[in-house]
């Protein structure tokens, strides 16, 4: 703890002053122009990784970048996507998965859950994923591992559309959804190409997205 006190005083020392005017109008207002959600994982820091100020990003971060199906029931991750969507006016949302994450490797090798049944019960919203990535072949734990963060990817996009607001702005073209995969080891992404159902090499295509065809908007 004493690390991360002594990192606080240097940031209100050093840091803060650099930056003080930028802290001065976020002090009233927020204009951030993405939803971004992605793992708790301590290793995905989601501001480092794109390179963003305070104020860019609206986050969310939970075990395994799971967004649940909208539903009656009251959720804080639903909330969030609804403000960010209805209320900030967000023009993307990122889902991002990352290598060797654990609640997917949890899922790909079937591990036992027991004494962790809220973290059972939360992941019960990648089933999906989990019933595509069992149907495939895999030469090795790594690479089923690797499927099922993709998978993921895939099955929380589609849960994400479920919600009124993100199905609100996608029919009228004012939203674009991207998913992307984070390699802890390489600092690479792949990002999921609506037109191809693959996940390409973000550096050698920026501009591809997961948005799917219909909501696309002429140029």
């Amino acid at each position: 703890m004493k690390d991360i006190i002594d990192g606080f005083l240097r940031f209100q020392r050093d840091a803060f002053p650099t930056r003080k005017e930028l802290f001065k109008r976020l002090a009233t207002s927020q204009t951030p122009s993405a939803l971004f959600i992605s793992c708790s994982d301590s290793r995905m820091v989601p501001e480092l990784v794109t390179q963003r100020e305070p104020g860019d990003l609206f986050v969310i971060r939970n075990a395994g970048n799971i967004v649940p199906a909208y539903g009656p029931e009251p959720g804080g991750v639903s909330a969030t996507v609804e403000y960010a969507v209805a209320a900030l006016g967000v023009t993307d949302v990122v889902i991002c998965g990352h290598s060797d994450c654990g609640a997917m490797t949890a899922i790909a090798k079937c591990k036992c859950l027991d004494h962790m049944p809220a973290v059972a019960n939360w992941l019960r919203y990648s089933d999906s994923a989990k019933l595509v990535n069992e149907a495939i072949e895999h030469s090795s734990d790594r690479e089923r591992v690797g499927s099922m963060v993709r998978e993921n990817i895939v099955a929380q996009l589609n849960n994400i559309r479920t919600h009124p607001s993100v199905a609100l702005a996608l029919s009228q073209g004012r939203l674009t959804l991207h998913g992307w995969v984070y390699d802890i080891e390489t600092g690479s992404i792949e990002a999921l190409d609506s037109v191809t159902r693959r996940f390409v090499s973000l550096a050698e295509h920026p501009d591809v997205t997961a948005t799917p065809n219909e909501y696309s908007v002429a140029a």
